[in-house]
């Protein structure tokens, strides 16, 4: 026992020895650097290089030119003594020294053993599909962003095997097909975002086994069947977004279990049944909008559990009952639209001290109560639409308290009392509907304080005294409803102010006195009803100059005297009723007198002409008169106007002669076209303003001239264009010239208006109004103006210059182009009204333009790309210039450098494919960041002015817009009575996204 016991101990000794041996040799002796790492560096080159090749392969399958791609850096390169097979590939460029991993690849992130964890290739411009993308082989992927691209085809299946994968966006592409139900397997996932293609089938209920998801979007697909219940599984789901699809059946009652939920949206689908009342349980909830779909019943009580609400959207349903009276308890709710259902009983009491709301529609219910005791007042609001309810009560002053509310709208209900002079307060107003109530009294001068108003309706009330002459301050007026009230008087001659009205309704009133022959200012106007009054007179010939007039109403009125023969240039006029007055004499020969029916002109004193239903006019009856007479009259005139020819040659003649030798005595010619003084005292009082053209009254300068600001003695205020004596002295004449030749001809409230011209032997000047505001570049170019110059401002500029140009090519006969469109000749007035100037080098078309070679003219960067190679001009490029002035105005800046790049690209993309290439561009990132975003209808505005802009810079002339249909559209951005219930109806645009799709 004891030899044994010994023994044991020895050997316990020995194993101790080389356990310490070995030890020791580890401490002492390094390992081989080579053979520990090799095994690592090898293990990572091999999946570096699995990962590449599939990406590459991918690559491949893409419909994409690789040397204008942002996946030209997806190459690889031979390592440094390498004789891997992959040198041989043929992706290798020659001479080239870049690193050969894939993780300095755009797009891709690597971790630190060199596998890919994140492909990020947003607005890549890709076209294809993901078949070829072999997801297998990317097992630490976790981030697989392809936002806003061009694939297309379906997801594969396989795209389950990232199974690491938290953040997947697909959005924005043109992905067709059904989501695979394998992606339930990617339980890993947090966001997953699938909106803006073209998925169709059912949500699969797969979806439930992704339980760590955080955030879905599907939005703006064709995804239809019905909520699966497993939606109920994702507790862990902030966001659950739906909306813009064709998803049928009830809301799952399993949906009250997403206790983490933020966001519902749910809009635009076709759910029916009611809402459940598990949705009381998401206490998180601050955005519900479940707008434009079909459900039904009353709102649960347990639905006033949610305090959080800042978004409640419930509008155009079916909907009944009461609204919820805790809606705003929490003191968060900004958005509280609940429009079009069939709603009953009051607002919800807690609306009233809810400060903190910026839009309100509850438009088209059967809502009862006082307005004047259940609203507050609101320092944010911004939209506030209660109209076709049964409302009663009076309007406060609490009104004009609200500082920036836009729109207004409380018509057909029952509200009663007058309008009060505190509305005036309310300056930021651009839409105000008060029609159709039970309003008594005058209207306040106030209302013209409202300076943003474009849409001003209190028609059918019981209103009272006359229109005040205040509402021509509402420069921006463009709606004007005052039908169906009892309002007397003349019609303000103040309204000519209104130059932007686009409607006038005044039917139905006790209006006296004649039509003021100044409502032919009114060139935008479009509708004109004064039917139904006590209005005289004659009817003013100066109504000629409604060219865009399309309906007409003056009957029931006591109008006399003959419709003027100069109704016949209103070639828009479409409607027409002059029925129930004392007119006698011919009808104007245009088509809206001729096709119109019997009754509009019936209960006249003598109407003839070559309607169907009037008798013709008589003819003359001495016809051999008239038949010597004429001859005579013809005679002498020929032989009048050969003596005047004779005699102005002499005269010119002996006045060349003079100058000649004294020039110095030489009289200036001079002619004014719309004062009303003597030619010489006007010149004389336009060189002592200027104190002989000093260079302190300088204003600007030009190719061909100075312009002076001139003071004279009446107080008026002009700009006087002195063109240069001595250099380019025949160029100076030329432009001189043209400039009285073209704007004694164009006559429009978008064209600088000429007062007159001096041409003396010394200096020749032209004399305009005076722009207060100077030029469109010099306020671009100018950061406080620029922060001034605001959007709906920016949007009204752009409209003017595009009327401007449809008149001239459209409306002149012969048509004329301007040659020199840019933000330098675009001058703004004291309302920031556009008039385009310098017609120096403008051109009158002859009848085939082409034919004509001209000199070049134009300003560099705004001049069309063809004047490089053909110097015959035409309208097209005016339309250029104007598609460039239009991206200055909404840039800010010289678009010059974005519109070289797009060029540059799409020549490039030319000459590999007969396809042109779709340039897609954010309008955010576009868009003059020295002023806040445009909102709204403004937003919409500018929006579509940018895809006009890009439209008109267009390489190939013939694919431009003309001028007229540019204009046209521009002209209905008008938010008539239809675009307002929209309006009211989508007040989302925080959903809407502004993507510019075009190509150049």
């Amino acid at each position: 026992m004891h030899e044994q016991a010994h023994m044991t101990k020895k050997i316990g000794r020995l194993v101790l020895f080389f356990f310490v041996m070995n030890i020791i040799i580890l401490l002492l002796v390094p390992p081989s650097h080579t053979v520990s790492s090799g095994v690592s560096a090898s293990t990572g080159t091999m999946k570096e290089g699995q990962e590449a090749e599939a990406l590459l392969k991918w690559k491949d399958s893409l419909d994409i030119d690789p040397t204008h791609s942002l996946l030209s850096s997806w190459k690889l390169l031979p390592p440094r003594n390498s004789t891997s097979p992959l040198t041989n590939s043929s992706h290798l460029p020659k001479n080239s020294s870049s690193s050969s991993s894939l993780c300095n690849w755009i797009g891709i992130i690597c971790n630190q053993l060199g596998s890919v964890m994140q492909i990020n290739l947003t607005s890549s411009n890709l076209r294809g599909t993901l078949r070829n993308f072999t997801f297998s082989s990317f097992p630490n992927l976790y981030t697989f962003v392809l936002y806003n691209n061009s694939l297309y085809g379906n997801i594969p299946s396989h795209i389950s095997n990232l199974s690491r994968l938290t953040y997947l966006d697909l959005g924005r592409n043109h992905l067709t097909g059904n989501i695979p139900p394998q992606i339930g397997l990617l339980t890993g996932l947090q966001y997953l975002y699938l909106g803006r293609n073209h998925f169709n089938g059912s949500i699969p209920h797969e979806i439930g086994m992704m339980e760590s998801l955080e955030k879905f979007y599907a939005r703006y697909n064709d995804l239809s069947g019905s909520i699966p219940a497993s939606i109920g599984n994702l507790s862990k789901l902030i966001t659950l977004s739906l909306g813009r699809n064709s998803i049928s059946g009830s809301i799952p009652h399993e949906i009250g279990q997403l206790k983490s939920i933020r966001a519902l949206n749910l809009y635009f689908n076709n759910l029916t049944g009611s809402i459940p009342a598990s949705i009381g349980k998401l206490v998180s909830l601050t955005n519900l909008s479940l707008f434009g779909n079909n459900i039904t019943g009353s709102i649960p009580l347990e639905m006033n559990n949610l305090t959080n609400l800042e978004y409640f959207q419930i509008f155009d349903n079916l909907l009944s009952g009461y609204l919820p009276e805790n809606i705003c308890l929490g003191g968060r709710l900004m958005w509280f639209i609940a429009s079009y259902n069939n709603f009953r009983g009051s607002i919800p009491k807690s609306i009233k001290n809810c400060s903190t709301l910026v839009a309100v529609s509850l438009a088209e219910n059967q809502l009862t109560g006082n307005i004047s005791e259940e609203l507050g007042v609101y320092p944010d609001l911004d939209y506030m639409d209660l109209s076709k309810n049964k409302f009663v009560g009076s309007l406060t002053g609490n009104w004009g308290q609200c500082s920036k509310l836009t729109m207004l709208s409380i018509s057909n209900n029952k509200i009663s009392g007058r309008l009060l002079p505190e509305l005036g307060k309310a300056t930021q107003l651009h839409a105000l509907d008060l029609s159709s109530n039970l309003l008594a009294g005058k209207i306040p001068k106030e209302i013209g304080r409202l300076k943003f108003l474009y849409d001003l309706k209190l028609n059918n009330n019981r209103l009272s005294s006359e229109v005040p002459a205040e509402i021509g301050m509402l420069s921006d007026l463009e709606k004007l409803e005052l039908a169906e009230n009892k309002l007397s008087g003349p019609i303000p001659i103040d309204l000519e102010h209104c130059s932007k009205l686009l409607h006038i309704n005044m039917r139905k009133n006790r209006l006296s006195g004649a039509v003021p022959f100044q409502m032919g200012n009114l060139l935008s106007l479009q509708n004109l009803d004064l039917g139904q009054n006590l209005l005289t007179g004659e009817l003013p010939m100066e109504l000629r100059y409604l060219h865009k007039l399309e309906t007409l109403n003056l009957s029931h009125n006591k109008f006399s005297g003959t419709i003027p023969s100069t109704f016949k240039e209103m070639l828009s006029l479409t409607s027409v009723d002059i029925s129930y007055n004392q007119l006698e004499g011919p009808l104007p020969s245009i088509k809206a007198f001729i096709v119109a029916p019997t009754e509009a002109f019936e209960n006249n004193k003598a109407l003839c002409g070559n309607n169907t239903g009037l008798e013709s006019c008589p003819i003359p009856r001495n016809k051999n008169s008239n038949g010597v007479v004429a001859p005579v009259v013809i005679s002498i005139s020929g032989t009048l106007i050969l003596f005047f020819i004779i005699v102005g040659i002499l005269f010119i003649c002996h006045k060349r002669e003079k100058n000649m030798d004294e020039p110095e005595e030489a009289p200036p010619e001079i002619f004014f076209t719309t004062w009303n003084h003597d030619g010489k005292t006007v010149y004389e009082e336009i060189i002592t303003a200027t104190e002989n053209f000093n260079s302190k009254y300088c204003i600007g300068m030009g190719g061909y001239g100075i312009v002076y600001k001139a003071l004279l003695s009446t107080g008026q205020i002009v700009a006087v264009k002195k063109f240069h004596e001595n250099e380019s002295r025949i160029a100076s004449q030329e432009a001189f010239t043209n400039e009285i030749s073209v704007l004694t001809k164009a006559r429009h409230r978008n064209i600088i208006k000429l007062h007159g011209f001096c041409s003396h032997a010394r200096h020749s000047f032209l004399v305009y109004e005076f722009m207060e505001q100077g030029s469109l570049e010099n306020i671009l170019g100018d950061k406080v103006k620029a922060i001034e110059f605001e959007w709906f401002k920016r949007v009204n500029v752009v409209t003017g210059l595009a009327n401007a140009l449809s008149y001239l090519h459209h409306e002149c006969s012969p048509a004329i182009i301007h040659r020199d469109i840019s933000s330098n000749n675009v001058l703004l007035d004291a309302e920031y009204e556009a008039h385009l100037a310098d017609f120096g080098t403008a051109k009158i078309m002859v009848a085939e333009p082409s034919s004509d070679w001209n000199s070049f003219a134009g300003t560099f960067g705004y001049a069309a790309p063809e004047l490089a190679y053909t110097m015959r001009a035409n309208e097209k490029c005016d339309v250029y210039s104007f598609g460039v002035v239009g991206l200055e105005v909404i840039m800010g800046k010289d678009p010059g450098d974005l519109i070289s790049s797009l060029s540059s690209s799409s020549a490039s993309s030319s000459s590999s494919s007969s396809q042109p290439i779709v340039h897609q561009i954010l309008l955010g990132d576009v868009l003059d960041q020295r002023i806040s975003p445009p909102m709204n209808q403004v937003a919409e505005k500018v929006f579509s002015i940018a895809k006009l802009a890009f439209a008109c810079l267009q390489q190939n002339p013939q694919a431009r817009p003309s001028m007229k249909e540019v204009s046209q559209i521009l002209s209905a951005m008008v938010p008539s009575s239809s675009r307002v219930k929209e309006f009211g109806r989508g007040y989302n645009h925080f959903e809407r996204e502004y993507m510019l799709s075009f190509c150049i």
